[in-house]
């Protein structure tokens, strides 16, 4: 049985890992298309991304975006999810609901609601409203992460604090965050991550000025199969990569010199 699950496991992982071996070599690629087994190598097309602002003005647009998504979803879940974990009050299953409905409604639904919607608005192809379409979507991910946090969360600390004479908001300051930082963190790298990544909604709702990086990369391999969309590939993998691995050699490096 072991043995079972183990080569399941590799097969998996392979399923996984088999578009990175040919994504990261087509990003150094001297053909003029996407193009594997590479004809021949060269960094040329690394240049033109970071060189052609075509490219980089969308990457800073995602940044940008996913930001302020963070930030602003961050902003609404965490009084909800205060709200909805630790206490009881009418219509507390369809609020609990409706914050998890962008996970059940496909994403073109969604876009073709929104797209009409930011239009009545005149925040269509603006960054307020690619900034609160994104937002909407980003916010189940998060309430999940920070809920499950929440509810591990010893409430002990909190009475001996404000036993000790502190305030609701002092307490929150100094013992509640500094102890959920960890889910806090995390659910505000899922929002910045599914911002960042959108495609969809991103194609209906976003602009020429507002354009995403994910809406460049569908806009480019729809048109001309530009190799520079290997390279975004390859960065947008080593960045993810880091974003995980990094704070897992922080945490061990931490808990060998304690």
């Amino acid at each position: 049985m072991r043995g079972l699950l183990l080569s399941l496991g590799a097969v998996v992982l392979a399923f996984i890992a088999a578009p990175l071996l040919i994504v990261v070599p087509m990003s150094f690629s001297s053909a003029a298309s996407l193009e594997f087994p590479p004809p021949g190598w060269t960094t040329a097309y690394y240049g033109a991304f970071f060189g052609d602002a075509r490219w980089t003005q969308p990457t800073i647009n995602s940044i940008l975006i996913a930001l302020a998504v963070a930030v602003l979803t961050m902003a609404m879940v965490t009084p909800a999810t205060f709200a909805l974990v630790r206490h009881r009050f009418a219509g507390k299953s369809t609020i609990n609901l409706l914050l998890m409905l962008p996970l059940a409604v496909p994403h073109i639904v969604i876009a073709i609601g929104y797209y009409a919607y930011l239009s009545d608005l005149r925040l269509l192809q603006t960054f307020p409203g690619v900034i609160l379409a994104h937002t909407a979507l980003s916010v189940p991910m998060a309430f999940l992460v920070l809920s499950a946090s929440l509810k591990g969360f010893d409430r002990s600390l909190e009475r001996a604090a404000m036993s000790l004479g502190a305030s609701p908001a002092a307490t929150f300051r100094h013992v509640t965050l500094p102890v959920l930082w960890p889910g806090f963190a995390a659910a505000a790298l899922f929002a910045f991550i599914q911002s960042f990544d959108e495609t969809v909604v991103a194609l209906f709702v976003s602009g020429r000025d507002s354009m995403t990086l994910p809406r460049k990369m569908f806009d480019s391999i729809r048109t001309t199969a530009d190799p520079v969309i290997a390279v975004v590939s390859t960065l947008l993998f080593f960045t993810v990569a880091a974003l995980v691995i990094l704070p897992m050699l922080w945490r061990s490096f931490s808990r060998s010199r304690s």
